[in-house]
């Protein structure tokens, strides 16, 4: 099973000091992969609506105040030498499919083969209405083919492809990504189209738990979902095993309520609890964990991942 860790790309902690900071000391650390969120433009984040917390309200402090993702990942590859670069996740329908397969295939080449894409839908009207150059209501189907123009571009000599929003005929688009037959895809979002999403052409299903309108929060929850995305990756045509599960943490050991179906919630309650669940969910063919030490304040983030590397990673 992989550990990574959240990188902060907004805030106060998104410095270009700090970033290259904690970026060289997860990999120093032996986390085996660090994240990057995505959003480009942010309403005012004061007025709730985020909907991975109970309260709605976004955990990390100034969102609004953060770099672009993709940019960020080159600067991060330059500066890191063997830690994966994960998006998590990248926001398809923010940039046009031809210009965005050339960035992340550029980023896999200069990064030396170390970009996982992760992707998503998006969830944020405004955003998606403000610098997206297709409609909100149809983010699901420019996904979905934006992903098959994406492949098509990465593995085909001369590609061609012609979707409702995709054109791409007689160009070349060299160089290709340096793993093959291209990076890793990590399928984000927890309903019902992200999940055959997944089941259809991802490398891993790449769920957060908290969704308020879909709980992974628990661990009968979550074997449910595993459950439902094994069945559907089975009707997809696929082997049921070749799609792994990456489950992302948004906060760990802190004590909470049991959740609505009465369970403890995943990574709550201590540490010996955490180490609990991460064994509990490799047994379940989690592939993948990450944690966020996102916050104010980079010394205290900083001893927050050490603290977890002798705590929890040293004991697994």
């Amino acid at each position: 099973m992989q550990i990574g860790f959240n990188l902060p790309v907004s805030g106060p902690m998104a410095t270009p000091a700090i970033m290259a900071e904690t970026a060289r000391l997860g990999e120093a650390l032996g986390f085996d992969y660090l994240t990057m969120t995505d959003h480009v433009a942010l309403p005012d984040t004061s007025t709730p609506g985020y909907p991975y917390s109970e309260s709605g309200a976004f955990y990390s402090p100034d969102p609004g105040h953060r770099v672009e993702q993709l940019t960020a990942a080159a600067w991060v590859a330059a500066k890191t030498e063997t830690i994966r670069i994960t998006l998590a996740v990248m926001v398809v329908p923010h940039r046009p499919a031809a210009i965005t397969a050339k960035m992340l295939a550029t980023i896999d080449v200069l990064s030396g083969g170390r970009l996982t894409v992760g992707i998503g839908a998006g969830w944020l009207k405004p955003e998606i209405d403000a610098i997206a150059t297709t409609p909100f209501a149809e983010r699901g189907a420019v996904t979905d083919e934006y992903l098959d123009a994406f492949r098509v571009i990465w593995t085909e000599d001369r590609p061609v492809f012609h979707g409702k929003y995709t054109h791409v005929d007689g160009l070349l688009f060299d160089p290709k990504p340096v793993q093959t037959p291209y990076p890793p895809i990590w399928v984000g979002g927890e309903s019902g189209p992200s999940m055959r999403r997944a089941a259809r052409i991802g490398d891993a299903w790449y769920p957060i738990g908290t969704n308020n309108a879909h709980l992974l929060d628990t661990r009968p929850r979550l074997v449910a979902g595993i459950a439902r995305l094994r069945k559907l990756t089975e009707a997809a045509g696929r082997d049921p095993a070749s799609v792994g599960v990456v489950y992302r943490i948004k906060r760990h050991g802190h004590a909470a309520p049991p959740a609505s179906d009465g369970e403890r919630r995943l990574f709550t309650n201590g540490i010996d609890a955490v180490i609990e669940d991460i064994h509990a969910l490799r047994e379940l063919g989690v592939t993948a964990l990450d944690f966020d030490f996102e916050g104010r304040d980079a010394a205290r983030a900083h001893e927050e991942m050490r603290r977890f590397r002798v705590e929890v990673m040293d004991r697994l």
